[in-house]
């Protein structure tokens, strides 16, 4: 099954919404500390098979990285899982401070 994209002005109309979904930011600590979207749950790719269970499947789920590719690859893990509410933020966390929030910077 196909994941579901979300586009950065997507998300930032959808996070208006409630209940908001959860934003889970796959990136790694560092890059987490650089730049990320407030509210975001740090689970690094890495760490995502052991960690997934601080997820609630049943919630609507945005992965989150740099531009996409990480956050789709966990898309697909978690799908695998049975998660099945979930959206990759196309472009990720620099799209998102282009088209969003110029205050998160770009790396």
């Amino acid at each position: 099954m196909p994941i579901n994209q979300i586009t950065a002005p997507q998300l930032q109309q959808r996070l208006k919404a409630e209940p908001a979904p959860v934003l889970l930011d796959v990136r790694e600590k560092h890059e987490y500390a650089y730049a990320h979207i407030p509210a975001s749950q740090l689970i690094p790719l890495g760490q995502i098979s052991e960690r997934y269970d601080e997820l609630d499947k049943n919630a609507e789920i945005v992965v989150i990285c740099h531009h996409g590719v990480r956050s789709l690859q966990a898309c697909h893990f978690l799908q695998q899982l049975g998660f099945s509410q979930l959206s990759n933020l196309q472009g990720g966390i620099d799209a998102w401070s282009v088209l969003c929030d110029s205050s998160v910077p770009r790396y």
